[in-house]
């Protein structure tokens, strides 16, 4: 770092900028250089951006000066900024996009939009009095004052303007309070905390099983020993948020900080809730629900030490937390730890770097572990835990899977009745079940993972599926809001009235949505209270915490919803899971599709029977004999993980190997292709050692957002295939117009 410069001299300084540029910035500022990690606004071309302090630069031919310095001290810490050029290594990113990733959106924007703190006038008594006569003089016949200063002295000496305005005492009374030097009005910052009304869980300590402590024995022993990374294999409903917590107890007890990833749909209330009742204000939420100046002080409190938890989906792993102890990754399975803009990171592996760097303990945990993470716990890259049983003697459900193909036999089971849902959207054997939790007054959860009322419209006559004109995807029907809506690019238009390449007006709507089956249960159950849960019904803020809340009060009778359904909810009164059709999903072109299918179906069964009461799930299925469907209804993880680790081996795909896609696309198709093309031929002609080249191909969703898509796979070692994405980075440049390139290391689905 320069050292400090006399006032009218310059120090040239390094910037990252939020640019797709693999390189830094030189600046030039007036006087002493601002500390590495400190926010600067500097022109760039025409605009002006937010970037961040790498350090001293060095002479070059043209400079310009930085506007303005954002910080008085570093927003991003050696220890982040340390991360910040590993991960930029790693997914080939430039730093500048990694750390606007890092810090709340508002943060990295220009300066007039950085979120202020929320403010709010206080009355502090500054001078005491301290006998009845001194009152009396004080006083004298202003009575409204003495009432004034005598509530501020109930209060503790500090309340605010606002509510002593709500107790009567206008601003010309707090004014002569200040005239006589007993009190003095400020302003101070309001900490903007939208879990802060929401009642605490129970906060009495649960003792752990004999399988949880010997889990946490392990961990606490590997706490004083430079950490490691555990994968924690337990059940739907062993127990496994206990382990979270009372590891972060000990990590607290040591002096530590902690970081708990969640998905996204599943941080819920119920899980703040119990998070805050064993650890109090001492946890802060940061999610993409919050506004801005909401994750501005939920981040600047745990910045500051105030708050030394953090609980959050993918972001919150770049929590600013001193002194880490332990990184909880809960599902650690689950998609959206993947970013799915530059830079494409994957929060869970980075969460395990995170860990190794600070010496730090990290936990990923799943009933139904990622195959990634599987492979490294059996080679002993990972320490493998297990609980194999769910707490309080609870069992997991029986499940019975229902062919879809077949019509039942007279005499032979249920059968379909007048009134009954259509069979084949629910079957006589689903819907019995249904109608016996209703008799009983239980409640049931109904998966079916494709929202909307219908999922694309077909013409009669000559076969054509209606497409969004940007995307190479059917339209889906939303009959509720009158549209057909495009669930890629959100392009809208009125449902279609006659077909687009024949004019005939015979059309059919097919494809069963969460919408349709709704309205099929308010028909066939007119008096059961049916929610509906999935992007549509979650829109606004508190949405979701709304629908759970009347599901655990008892006002809702079926939860029906897509796989937001199928984590973080533990209903004592739910004992049947409907899933409606479990097949959607398993045929997709590609290779995780089996992988992700069954993670999905053995989640949502272990919504079922999480009490006392025993569970039941019932799975619709055209293929029930297939190897995912068989070992979803056995709650086989292991049997499934070795078969389909067995199917990756040959050809070779992920955890076997480490692979890499290239996406070009080009609003031109000619060009796209052209583009993927001649990246193919450039990068078989690169030296070895070199990873293996597939394609180019079309991607399986060949148009989007009005762009045509090719992609290249790279397959290889970590090494291999780091090299070559580093080549492309540096190297490749596509002709073309505006053909974009996009790298995504580690990419979790290739459609």
């Amino acid at each position: 770092m320069a050292d400090v410069t006399p006032a009218g001299r310059r120090s040239l300084i390094r910037v990252a900028l939020p640019v797709p540029v693999r390189r830094s910035f030189t600046y030039s500022v007036t006087g002493e250089a601002p500390a590495v990690g400190v926010r600067v606004e500097v022109p760039f071309g025409k605009r002006t951006l937010v970037g961040w302090v790498l350090g001293p630069g060095s002479e070059v031919p043209r400079v310009r000066e930085v506007r303005s310095v954002l910080d008085t001290k570093p927003v991003v810490g050696d220890e982040l900024l340390g991360l910040a050029r590993w991960m930029s290594d790693y997914y080939v990113a430039p730093v500048g996009i990694v750390l606007k990733a890092m810090l709340p959106a508002r943060m990295a924007s220009a300066a007039g939009n950085r979120p202020l703190p929320r403010m709010r006038a206080v009355v502090t008594v500054v001078r005491s009095i301290g006998t009845l006569d001194e009152l009396e003089d004080t006083f004298g016949r202003a009575r409204r004052q003495r009432e004034a200063y005598e509530q501020l002295q109930e209060a503790g000496g500090k309340r605010t303007l606002a509510a002593l305005g709500e107790s009567g005492f206008s601003r010309g009374v707090i004014r002569g309070l200040e005239a006589k030097g007993l009190a003095r009005v400020t302003r101070e910052a309001v900490l903007r905390d939208p879990f802060g009304d929401q009642p605490a869980g129970d906060a009495k300590t649960l003792m752990p099983t004999i399988a949880q402590r010997g889990v946490l024995e392990r961990m606490y022993a590997a706490l004083g020993d430079d950490g490691g990374t555990f994968l924690l294999h337990g059940v739907t409903s062993s127990g496994k948020t206990l382990v979270y917590i009372e590891l972060i107890r000990r990590v607290l007890e040591r002096g530590g900080g902690a970081l708990m990833l969640v998905p996204e749909i599943a941080l819920t209330p119920q899980t703040v809730s119990r998070f805050r009742g064993a650890f109090g204000d001492l946890v802060a939420v940061l999610h993409s629900g919050l506004s801005a100046g909401e994750r501005y002080d939920a981040w600047n409190q745990l910045r500051s030490g105030d708050r030394r938890i953090a609980i959050g989906p993918r972001s919150a792993v770049f929590a600013p937390v001193a002194n880490i102890g332990a990184i909880v990754v809960d599902e650690e399975h689950d998609g959206s730890y993947k970013q799915s803009e530059s830079p494409r990171y994957h929060a869970r592996d980075v969460a395990v770097v995170r860990a190794a760097r600070n010496g730090a303990l990290c936990v990923l945990g799943s009933a139904t572990p990622s195959l990634e993470s599987w492979l490294n716990a059996r080679s002993g890259k990972y320490s493998l835990l297990e609980l194999p049983d769910r707490v309080g003697g609870g069992v997991l459900p029986d499940v019975r899977v229902v062919d879809l193909r077949s019509r039942p036999a007279p005499g032979g089971g249920p059968q379909v009745q007048p009134g009954d849902p259509p069979p084949r959207t629910l079957s006589p054997g689903l819907t019995a079940a249904l109608r016996r939790r209703l008799e009983r007054g239980e409640q049931t959860i109904l998966l079916l993972n494709r929202r909307g009322y219908a999922s694309f419209a077909l013409c009669e006559v000559c076969g054509a599926v209606g497409e969004c004109y940007q995307c190479s995807v059917s339209m889906t029907l939303h009959r509720g809001r009158g549209l057909m809506i495009c669930h890629h690019c959100g392009h809208t238009e009125a449902p279609i009235r006659e077909c687009a390449h024949c004019g005939s007006r015979d059309l059919s709507f097919g494809g069963l949505g969460t919408e349709q089956v709704e309205r099929i249960l308010l028909q066939c159950f007119p008096g059961a209270r049916v929610a509906r849960m999935d992007v549509d019904t979650t829109r606004g803020k508190w949405s979701h915490r709304d629908i759970l809340d009347r599901v655990r009060t008892g006002k809702v009778d079926i939860l029906l919803g897509t796989q937001m359904i199928a984590k973080g909810l533990d209903f004592p009164r739910v004992t049947l899971v409907g899933v409606i059709n479990a097949d959607i999903g398993l045929h997709l072109p590609d290779f995780r599709s089996c992988e992700r299918t069954f993670q999905l179906l053995a989640q949502v069964a272990g919504r079922a029977g999480r009490a006392h009461l025993p569970g039941e799930v019932i799975v619709q299925t055209y293929v029930p004999d297939h190897y995912v469907i068989r070992a979803a209804v056995a709650h086989d993880y292991r049997g499934f993980a070795d078969r389909e680790l067995e199917a990756r081996r040959d050809p070779p795909y992920p955890p076997r190997v480490r692979m890499a896609r290239i996406l070009l696309s080009s609003p031109v198709q000619k060009d796209a292709l052209a583009a993927a093309e001649r990246l193919g031929e450039w990068l078989r002609a690169r030296r070895r050692p070199w990873p293996d080249v597939l394609g180019p191909a079309p991607a399986p969703i060949e148009k989007l957002h009005g762009r045509f898509r090719w992609h290249v796979l790279l397959r290889g070692n970590v090494s291999e295939v780091g090299r070559a994405l580093l080549a492309v980075a540096e190297g490749f440049r596509p002709a073309g117009r505006d053909v974009r390139v996009s790298l995504d290391r580690d990419p979790q689905q290739l459609m």
